[in-house]
């Protein structure tokens, strides 16, 4: 994965974390598994988080965008927007994943957008539309997180 450097936060998200001392990009980053994927966060804030995944070297045996490779690309999408929504005494956990795939990609970037659909106290839900390069639908996905106190975590 290339530098995460030119994500865009709120203002308000980097004083936030800044002031604790966190490092941001590293915190709302696609994480190991997605850094492997090639995933890169393009904008986050809690109602809308948007990054981008190749096609390539993320496929299966027929040379089509895999749906798991998908389903990482909403999870990760959608995780951030979770945790920027509970913002830093919170961490979120996600409970449930679903996706339904609408067609093959066979090259090319798709694009993830999360938006939420419930922001609660406890839970956020978000719904993320994949889509390819000619801006077609790929994969609809929806996430729960759990937003768990960052304490109890120990």
């Amino acid at each position: 994965m290339g530098e995460q450097q030119h994500v865009k936060f709120p203002q308000k998200v980097i004083d936030e974390y800044t002031a604790l001392g966190v490092d941001v990009v590293a915190m709302f980053s696609a994480g190991h598994l997605g850094n492997r994927m090639g995933v890169q966060i393009v904008e986050a804030s809690a109602d809308r988080v948007v990054g981008t995944m190749p096609v390539e070297g993320n496929t299966q045996p027929y040379g089509l965008l895999h749906g798991g490779a998908s389903a990482v690309l909403a999870e990760t999408l959608g995780s951030v927007g979770a945790m920027l929504h509970g913002g830093s005494t919170k961490i979120a956990v996600g409970v449930d994943l679903n996706c339904t795939h609408h067609r093959g990609a066979r090259s090319g970037l798709v694009t993830g957008v999360a938006t939420p659909v419930h922001r609660g106290r406890t839970t956020a839900t978000y719904e993320i539309v994949i889509t390819d390069e000619a801006d077609k639908r790929v994969c609809t996905a929806r996430l729960t997180c759990l937003l768990r106190d960052a304490a109890a975590t120990g």
